[in-house]
C-alpha cells in the first residue's frame, strides 16, 4: 500500500506514516494527511487541506483549501473510540468545509455518497448519512445523525436538526431551519422550514414521467386535505396508487422517524 509512485506530492505537504495515497493523486502545498487516511485514485487536495482520522476518500474527489476532513465529532459524549468517515467518488468539497467521523451512538460511521457538491463553509456532523448527487450550498449545517437521500439540494445558510431525514429529490430553500422529516421530492422553505409543495423543477430536470408527476401532485393534495390522520392518509395512498414515486413517499412516511414530519399546510 503506502504512497503510489504516480502520486504528485508538494514538498511542503505532510504525509504521515501509514497513510495510503492512491495512483495519480495530487497533494498540494501545506496539506496534512494522517496515518489512517486512505485516498483513492486521482484524489486532489488543493492546498492547506487537513485529512485526518480513520477517513477514506473515493476516487477523483477534489478537496479545496482550508477544509478539515475526518476530525473527531463535536459531541461531548465522544470518548475517543475508533470511528470512521467514508466519502465516495467524484465529490467536490469546497473551501472551509468540515466533515467529522462518527460516534458509538450513531453506528461509528459518517458516510458521504458519490458525485456531491459541498460548497464553501458547509459542515457535516457525526453519523450523518448523505446519499449521491447531493448539493449543500454555502454554509449549510448538517447536524448529527441526519439522513439525506439522493438528489437533494439544501439552500445556503440552512440548518438540518439532528436525526432529521430528507427524502430523495427534495429541495430546501435558503435560510431554512428544518426540524422535522422532509418527504421525497418535496419543496421546503421559510425561516422555520415549512412544506410548500413539490420540487417540480427537480422532477422535470431528472426526466420523471408526466404521469408520475401528476400522481405525486394528487398524492400531495390527499396528504394535505384527505380524511383521517397524516399517517392514515399515507397508508391509503399506498393502497391506491400504482406510481413508484408515490409508493416511495409512502414508504418514507411509514418508515422509522425520530423527528416527525413536515406536513402540507
Amino acid at each position: 500500500m503506502g504512497i503510489d509512485p504516480s502520486a504528485k506530492i508538494h514538498a511542503s505537504a505532510i504525509i504521515e506514516d501509514g497513510a495510503v495515497v492512491g495512483a495519480d493523486c495530487h497533494i498540494g502545498p501545506l496539506c496534512t494527511v494522517g496515518p489512517q487516511v486512505k485516498l483513492g485514485k486521482g484524489v486532489e487536495l488543493k492546498s492547506h487541506v487537513v485529512v485526518t482520522g480513520d477517513t477514506e476518500i473515493g476516487d477523483e474527489t477534489v478537496v479545496f483549501p482550508f477544509s478539515v476532513i475526518g476530525e473527531i465529532p463535536q459531541d461531548l459524549k465522544f470518548a475517543g473510540e475508533n470511528t470512521k468517515l467514508i466519502i465516495g467518488k467524484r465529490n467536490r468539497i469546497r473551501e472551509h468545509v468540515t466533515m467529522n467521523t462518527g460516534t458509538a451512538g450513531g453506528g461509528y460511521i459518517t458516510r458521504v455518497g458519490d458525485d456531491g457538491l459541498f460548497m464553501a463553509g458547509c459542515h457535516v456532523a457525526h453519523d450523518a448519512q448523505i446519499g449521491n448527487k447531493v448539493i449543500l450550498v454555502n454554509n449549510v449545517a448538517v447536524a448529527g445523525h441526519v439522513v439525506i437521500e439522493d438528489d437533494v439540494i439544501v439552500g445556503g445558510l440552512s440548518g438540518l436538526h439532528q436525526w432529521v431525514r430528507i427524502g430523495r429529490g427534495a429541495i430546501i430553500g435558503a435560510l431554512s431551519m428544518v426540524t422535522a422529516d422532509v418527504l421525497p421530492h418535496a419543496l421546503v422553505q421559510g425561516p422555520r422550514g415549512e412544506l410548500d409543495g413539490l420540487n417540480l423543477v427537480g422532477l422535470k430536470r431528472r426526466g420523471v414521467d408526466r404521469a408520475d408527476i401528476t400522481a405525486l401532485r394528487a398524492a400531495f393534495l390527499m396528504l394535505k386535505q384527505g380524511e383521517g390522520s397524516f399517517q392514515e392518509r399515507a397508508a391509503r395512498l399506498g393502497e391506491e396508487s400504482d406510481s413508484a414515486y408515490v409508493r416511495e413517499m409512502v414508504e418514507f412516511i411509514t418508515g422509522d422517524s425520530d423527528r416527525g414530519f413536515l406536513t402540507p399546510k
